[in-house]
């Protein structure tokens, strides 16, 4: 008998904070689809560093989720969890 496989955590989904929602859209979603949205949204307003592809410029928008200084993709992940919430938390 097959065992069912348990869904990966980057799966399920997560509440988003408002500043973060302003990017990726209303949640709950995926912290995976939430990844591909900021990215989507780096890559629009090109706020990656020309040179050092590695570092990102926040606009005014996105400096309320990540800051203003420019900030490592790699340091991203924990300025962005911050805004993320279990959605049976986030109602309570």
């Amino acid at each position: 008998m097959a065992t069912k496989k348990k869904p990966s955590a980057f799966m399920k989904p997560v509440a988003v904070s408002d500043a973060l929602a302003k990017i990726v859209g209303k949640g709950p979603m995926p912290r995976t689809e939430v990844t591909k949205k900021l990215w989507d949204y780096i890559k629009k307003h090109k706020l990656q560093d020309a040179k050092n592809k590695r570092m990102i410029k926040p606009d005014e928008q996105l400096s309320k989720v990540l800051g203003a200084q420019p900030i490592d993709m790699f340091k991203m992940v924990s300025k962005i969890s911050k805004h993320l919430k279990d959605p049976q938390m986030a109602n309570a």
